[in-house]
């Protein structure tokens, strides 16, 4: 009864949560109907596995897909609040099962990352032995977070942010069922609030569903005898202010597009506008930082060096304060990035590289360019002959450093902006006087 009862009282995300594979949205990429995890799950064999991912992606979802869908005894925890004490009951309780029912249990572990290494390590040998099918699920990189040992007896499957047509998908079916949505309510949701709020909900699916739940209830009926979700509505809701993405109204890209050309062109009035404007609507602060990451090498590159300095130090700083402060340090890496020399040669030189790579044959690199540490240096000639700039003076000795048949080739070419005209002088002048001494 108290089971029931929760279920009909949970949030929507989670009366909402799927029961079988197919009424799954999104994740093709590792439960599409020819993969490997969709697979396994349909004919029971699954082994360890760790499901990594941001927020609202699924990961839970998943794991209860497969609860339903599995023969073995299955167990939850929760790495915040359980224990070596919880792991030890459940490893008692499944080695019962297999000894006597000759079952199997699967241990699902959500945010597995906040076990500690003795924690981890304690359950080795019965993820070794079969004794538990590991399932972990966490929002962090498991090859930093998750014992390395546990992370070799797993199979790791990202999972990737929703896109904006999943996240409508499900917004639509919350509206829509009548058994564990909100369709006895009778709402209807406008075209523009729909593609508001998956946007905004940035691939999260429980933001999105949190927020037309809250809409639904809030909201009084109109004449009609229905709940309408307004964009106004949905904007409330989500505590997002409203940018319009319809075709007579701001739009999105339209504006990371103007932002970013305007710290290109060295115009920090209208950069910081444009800021203000992502920032009022309620845009990512981390998906902003991005972008004065990219136009700080894209854009600036040897001309300031430090103009990356800044913006790296900007994206971490946002994480680590968030909003309001967080508008203070994109202002500042912004009118940075906007004021700085622009040079856009690294760009041309990986440009010109890829291309090169792409439309040639792999020459070999240069005998005396090879790696000798562990060979005989004369084996093969390998690394015999090579010159060590800083014997040389200026550090530099004229050698072949391209393979045979690009010699020449130049990639990279300096321009006269900001320091990379440093740059410039330093290289010809080092060449030069290099041939001098030749």
């Amino acid at each position: 009864m108290r089971e029931q009862n929760q279920e009909k009282e949970s949030p929507l995300a989670s009366r909402l949560r799927p029961k079988t594979l197919d009424e799954m949205v999104g994740q093709q990429h590792i439960i599409g109907k020819d993969k490997l995890l969709y697979r396994a799950i349909k004919a029971d064999k699954l082994s360890s596995i760790i499901l990594y991912g941001p927020p609202g992606t699924g990961k839970t979802t998943l794991a209860k897909v497969i609860a339903n869908t599995t023969s073995a005894e299955f167990t939850q925890i929760n790495a915040t609040s359980a224990g070596k004490k919880d792991m030890e009951e459940v490893v008692a309780r499944a080695k019962d099962f297999r000894g006597m029912y000759g079952k199997k249990t699967i241990l699902f572990i959500d945010e597995i990352h906040r076990f500690n290494k003795g924690q981890q390590d304690y359950l080795l040998p019965f993820v070794e032995d079969g004794t538990v099918i590991l399932i972990g699920a966490t929002t962090e990189n498991p090859y930093f977070e998750v014992n390395g040992a546990l992370i070799s007896r797993s199979i790791i499957f990202e999972l990737k942010s929703l896109t904006a047509e999943d996240i409508k998908i499900l917004l639509l079916r919350a509206v829509r069922d009548t058994e564990k949505g909100m369709g006895a309510y009778h709402a209807e949701i406008d075209e523009d609030a729909l593609a508001f709020l998956a946007d905004i909900a940035n691939g999260d699916a429980r933001a999105a569903l949190t927020a037309i739940e809250l809409g639904i209830l809030t909201t009084e009926r109109s004449e009609d005898g229905k709940i309408h979700i307004t964009i106004e509505v949905a904007s409330e809701c989500i505590q997002k202010r409203v940018v319009r993405y319809d075709k007579t109204g701001d739009n999105h890209y339209d504006t990371i597009s103007a932002f970013i050309k305007s710290m290109r062109g060295s115009d920090p009035d209208a950069a910081v506008y444009y800021l203000a404007r992502m920032l009022y609507a309620g845009e990512d602060i981390r998906f902003i930082a991005r972008r004065i990451m990219i136009c700080a090498s894209e854009d600036v590159g040897n001309a300031d060096s430090m103009a990356l300095v800044v913006a790296v130090a900007a994206a971490q700083a946002v994480e680590r304060v968030g909003m309001p402060e967080a508008q203070i340090i994109l202002s500042h890496a912004v009118s940075y990035v906007a004021c700085a020399p622009k040079s856009n040669a690294a760009v041309c030189a990986i440009s010109d590289a890829m291309e090169t790579v792409k439309h040639t044959k792999t020459a070999p690199v240069p005998a005396h360019l090879q790696d000798s540490h562990y060979r005989s240096s004369g084996n093969l000639g390998r690394g015999v002959g090579y010159k060590y700039a800083h014997d040389y003076p200026n550090n530099y000795v004229k050698q072949q450093y391209l393979p045979d048949g690009l010699t020449g080739t130049v990639f990279y070419r300096p321009t006269e902006n900001g320091y990379e005209e440093n740059i410039g002088k330093h290289l010809k002048k080092i060449r030069e006087e290099a041939d001098c001494q030749q």
